[in-house]
């Protein structure tokens, strides 16, 4: 774990989260390099010599000097934006490494990947499919395309990040793929040989997954019988990260082990989408407690951060453990944790037995690293919190604090 207390107080690697406060000041978001590099290397090694590309997903955080640190060690990534992509490329990513996901494409975003030569496009509708080939057709080049199927799998998560179903806004339902791929041959500006599908995100069953691996890998073989010779296979990501005390998540070696253990020797290259399970617990929020607040119903902890900072606790009702960054000795109160915004869902715990705080003191928001930052907005003109790598017992700021000024910048 990159996070441990010495000496009664929470480090990052080596270096004392208090001294990041002292000088960054809070709301601050706080990644560790080690473990990020640590992760995406644990998916890398585990497929040993079969052929394959791990895409970092950009979407779970996209700070220029995480995907630079990945792009140093030869990840690929898996965009969902124009923007995405622009900031991949701006950190030394490779755009023959990319591969752009997502259902609703512009023909802006795409006109601009079929520019920078990315890898594939994860296509979602006969659609897109059509506009990508005219695209291509108009540039003078041809289109690596996947598309992406809808194999009515159960992800047993929370609903608003499952997306292998059939009501679900994502990918072609796996009955109609043949006859669009039968059609999609006709096309002289694509290049159609793979195919993918992403289930859900946050998942700690593995079964769904590998019951979903099954039915591509079905698809393959009905595809390649039928004279569509399909060559790589995108299995997406979604794998979880424990994010309760005593919750457990799956081994990165352990998942991708049982994905090679049925692929191999199919001829497939195969493609991963991890993001969550990179980046997740290698990051934290620090948070300063502002007040203390008692009512007749309920006790609160007022801190400095709030739900344009983290929102997941508000959307999803997520959990991330809250831990004091000096661990002396003290009794637990049961408390709501909250921010400044005037909302009543503006909360970051909810009864919740957390340390007996008192203001000033700092708390740390554990798993943190993904859909954190990303998801940060300016509401109620709240300037956006700083983000700082560890590396060792060095670190450094890789986004600044927004100002006052920054609020109105473009107004």
């Amino acid at each position: 774990m990159p996070y441990a207390y010495q000496h009664n107080t929470l480090h990052c690697e080596q270096v004392p989260l208090a001294e990041i406060a002292a000088r960054v000041g809070t709301p601050c978001y706080v990644y560790s390099s080690a473990d990020i590099v640590e992760r995406f290397c644990a998916y890398d090694r585990a497929f040993g010599d079969m052929p394959h590309l791990v895409c970092y997903a950009v979407k779970a955080n996209s700070n220029l000097s995480v995907l630079r640190l990945l792009a140093g060690e030869g990840a690929g990534f898996d965009i969902v934006s124009g923007g995405e992509l622009f900031r991949v490329l701006q950190a030394g990513g490779d755009p023959r490494r990319v591969v752009f996901s997502g259902v609703g494409k512009t023909p802006e975003e795409i006109e601009y990947a079929l520019s920078e030569g990315i890898y594939s496009f994860n296509a979602e509708s006969e659609a897109e499919i059509e506009l990508i080939d005219s695209l291509a057709l108009r540039g003078g080049v041809r289109a690596r395309v996947s598309l992406r199927v809808n194999p009515d799998v159960d992800a047993a998560t929370h609903p608003y990040i499952s997306t292998g179903l059939r009501e679900h806004k994502f990918g072609i339902v796996i009955g109609a793929i043949e006859g669009m791929y039968q059609r999609a041959a006709t096309l002289q500006g694509i290049i159609l040989d793979g195919v993918s599908c992403h289930i859900g995100s946050q998942l700690l069953d593995t079964g769904p997954m590998l019951d979903a691996v099954d039915k591509m890998l079905e698809l393959v073989d009905h595809l390649r019988g039928r004279g569509i010779e399909i060559r790589h296979l995108d299995l997406g990501g979604g794998l979880g990260i424990a994010y309760k005390p005593g919750e457990k998540a799956p081994a990165i070696g352990g998942v991708v082990a049982a994905i090679t253990g049925k692929v191999r020797g199919r001829g497939l290259h195969v493609m991963v989408e991890p993001g969550r399970s990179i980046v997740g617990e290698s990051g934290v929020l620090l948070t300063r407690v502002l007040y203390r607040k008692r009512t007749p119903r309920k006790e609160f902890v007022v801190v400095d951060a709030a739900m344009n900072d983290l929102l997941r606790p508000a959307l999803y009702q997520s959990y991330h453990e809250i831990l004091p960054v000096e661990s002396a000795p003290r009794h637990t109160v049961l408390a709501d944790v909250v921010g400044p915004i005037c909302e009543t869902g503006d909360f970051l715990a909810r009864d919740r037995k957390i340390s007996d705080v008192f203001p000033g003191d700092l708390l740390a928001l554990l798993t943190a690293g993904a859909y954190g930052f990303v998801a940060a907005s300016n509401y109620n003109s709240r300037p956006r919190a700083a983000e700082v790598m560890v590396e060792g017992g060095r670190w450094r700021v890789v986004r600044a604090r927004e100002t006052f000024e920054d609020l109105i910048r473009g107004e």
